[in-house]
């Protein structure tokens, strides 16, 4: 092997002997990163920073502070930042699962059951009126046709 050292010629593509790798070892021992990119953008987020809030300088993650741009720009009228918030909360809505419960339907007040039937009533006369003109039979309005 001495012999063959010697008569080696170093070149392109021909690298010199003690520099080669050895055999069973890898050119990169380290690696290629194993991260994802949503596992480096979760680390960079998650990184603190030193905001000034109303005078005050706070430590918060880099995180929270894109969200409190994005709300304070919302607020001040920009339509693109108010739609970037609404996606994103519909978004953390739905992987949460959890959607805004429908409101429950506010029970009418005494006053406003008798407007709805005063209306029903006026409704129904002038209903009747129509079918006068037209020389329909009336029957009875608001009745199913099994109780006639």
């Amino acid at each position: 092997m001495a012999d063959d050292e010697h008569d080696y010629k170093v070149g392109p593509g021909r690298p010199p002997l003690h520099a080669r790798f050895k055999k069973g070892q890898s050119g990169n021992p380290g690696g290629r990163s194993k991260k994802q990119l949503s596992t480096l953008l979760a680390d960079a987020l998650n990184e603190p920073a030193f905001v000034t809030i109303d005078g005050e300088r706070r430590k918060i993650t880099k995180r929270e502070a894109v969200v409190l741009q994005l709300v304070d720009k919302s607020t001040s009228a920009d339509l693109r930042a108010t739609k970037m918030l609404f996606d994103m909360m519909k978004e953390a809505e739905h992987k949460a699962g959890v959607a805004a419960p429908p409101p429950e339907p506010r029970r009418l007040s005494a006053e406003d059951k008798e407007v709805v039937q005063l209306f029903v009533e006026r409704l129904r006369r002038q209903i009747l009126a129509e079918m006068a003109e037209n020389g329909e039979t009336a029957g009875s309005i608001g009745e199913s046709p099994d109780d006639a």
